[in-house]
């Protein structure tokens, strides 16, 4: 609040009334900005308020969009499985009465989310164990390098003396193999839940879980990517009612991956040559439900 008093002598009357006056002002509404202009006019006190100026109005801000949440940028090596689960703070560890094989660790948000689609299905009587987890780069090799040069058969055969084209063996391991580098299992994300054949999946007990996981895994967050191949998925690996996918992360790492991960990536094991020949990349990685996208 401003004063302001113009006088060359005060009566005693005039002296008297001031603090009163002064009072009177500072009661008024803004007193702490308010201006009160005081003249004496003879015995008479004057006093002049300027009118007090509208208040601005305040600007109307629209809600700023929302933007797209997600782990931000993932480093090439969890890309490519070049990681160690067991150090890495993106991982964990899964519940040893959920496991159902060797492979125990998967991206953290994906075992959490695992586990409580695991109880939601133990409510309902239905048991969910993972047989196959997160895999590192070499964890992949070995397998598809196994398969490549006849160590481990494909339907009773040796690929290496029945496949003789590297396009056309790469082709037939890529049936349900990744090559290294190339596998969702790197990223921590997919889990290969209760068997590893379709034929498992129709009988009693593994239709009735697949059949719990096609109507509720969507409400965990979980996708089967690999589903039957037809008009809407047309490339990629052969149906696999055993993998699924926990989206909210997974979907992150594919958007990423054909970004930052080349095919000058893709070597260090038999057969690299044929992942550009055979554009793995589009076909076989990004060939997916799209639902699971």
């Amino acid at each position: 609040m401003i004063l302001r008093w113009t006088t060359t002598r005060l009566s005693a009357a005039l002296a008297a009334a001031l603090p009163a006056a002064l009072a009177l002002a500072a009661c008024g509404d803004n007193a702490s900005t308010s201006q009160v202009n005081f003249a004496i006019n003879g015995d008479r006190f004057e006093a002049e308020t300027p009118e007090a100026k509208p208040a601005e109005p305040t600007p109307e801000h629209s809600a700023a969009p929302e933007e797209p949440t997600g782990p931000g940028h993932v480093a090439l090596n969890l890309l490519i499985g070049d990681v160690d689960p067991a150090t890495d703070p993106n991982f964990a560890r899964i519940p040893d009465k959920y496991i159902g094989g060797t492979r125990v660790w998967g991206h953290k948000d994906a075992v959490e989310a695992f586990v409580r689609m695991a109880e939601g299905a133990a409510a309902n009587g239905y048991k969910l164990t993972v047989v196959s987890a997160f895999r590192s780069f070499d964890d992949q090799k070995q397998i598809w390098e196994d398969k490549w040069t006849g160590k481990t058969l494909v339907e009773k055969s040796k690929l290496s003396n029945t496949i003789p084209d590297p396009d056309a063996r790469a082709k037939k391991i890529l049936e349900y193999s990744s090559m290294p580098g190339t596998s969702r299992h790197h990223w921590g994300t997919d889990f290969d839940l209760n068997g590893l054949s379709n034929a498992y999946f129709s009988t009693r007990d593994g239709k009735r879980v697949y059949d719990w996981l096609t109507e509720h895994a969507a409400e965990y967050g979980f996708c089967q990517v690999y589903t039957a191949k037809g008009e809407e998925r047309p490339t990629g690996y052969e149906e696999e009612k055993w993998h699924w996918s926990y989206v909210p992360v997974a979907s992150w790492y594919l958007k990423q991956y054909p970004v930052d991960v080349g095919y000058e990536r893709l070597t260090g094991f038999e057969g690299s040559d044929a992942a550009k020949d055979i554009d793995v990349i589009k076909n076989y990685v990004q060939g997916i439900n799209p639902a699971c996208k």
